[in-house]
């Protein structure tokens, strides 16, 4: 806990942040264990409380998963901020992390997802697969698809349009299956290159995550 402690206490120096600036601290975990540790460091070196979404720091949605605590904190606050910043009855969060989901809300209801294999991961299960394929950068010269004039050209345009034409076909699915307009958002680190070639996005939010944690929390204070 004091080696947490001291990391988070040394970010918010550099970021010129005193301790006395930190009003409060929220967090979506996927590593329950880690937990306990990361409250008693901040606890111990911050005068503030760490809280958890969702447990205790609550969401405005409806969780309509069959088993509601399989689902994963960050899907459900990314789903969260998605229904936040939109107008739209039903929407899709698309987050390109390390997997890629896809989070649905129709309303004030998180209806679930889909969980697909994430860019990042692709990349690196070719790259270690392979041992004559060259470095993958993930970056295209054109916005159309063509036939690649090299390996590397290749598996650039094959991984970014494929996860491309992924998108628009799931989302066009799942939106069939939602029924009326479907607002999709994009978000996570590779969102603003997939969307450059996918004409499903309607916007990307690249600190989507955050600002849910954000809004969460503030709205809790009320």
């Amino acid at each position: 806990a004091d080696s947490w402690g001291l990391k988070l206490h040394e970010i918010c120096r550099v970021a010129g942040f005193s301790n006395e600036d930190i009003i409060g601290g929220a967090v979506s975990s996927v590593v329950p264990p880690m937990n306990p540790i990361l409250k008693r460091a901040v606890e111990r070196f911050f005068p503030c409380e760490l809280r958890f979404a969702p447990d205790s720091i609550p969401l405005a949605l409806n969780n309509k998963y069959e088993r509601p605590w399989e689902v994963g904190a960050d899907r459900l606050v990314t789903a969260f901020a998605g229904r936040q910043i939109s107008d739209s009855a039903n929407i899709i969060v698309v987050d390109f992390g390390t997997a890629t989901t896809f989070d649905c809300v129709v309303g004030m209801d998180y209806m679930g997802g889909l969980i697909c294999p994430g860019v990042l991961s692709s990349t690196k299960a070719l790259a270690s697969g392979t041992a004559k394929l060259p470095h993958i950068s993930l970056e295209i010269e054109s916005e159309t698809i063509r036939p690649g004039k090299s390996t590397a050209d290749s598996l650039n345009q094959g991984l970014i349009f494929g996860f491309a034409a992924m998108v628009e076909g799931l989302s066009e699915r799942l939106g069939q299956t939602l029924g009326g307009e479907v607002e999709l958002i994009a978000t996570g680190g590779f969102a603003s290159k997939i969307a450059e070639v996918c004409r499903a996005i309607d916007r990307v939010e690249p600190t989507l995550l955050l600002d849910g944690l954000r809004m969460a929390w503030f709205g809790s204070e009320k």
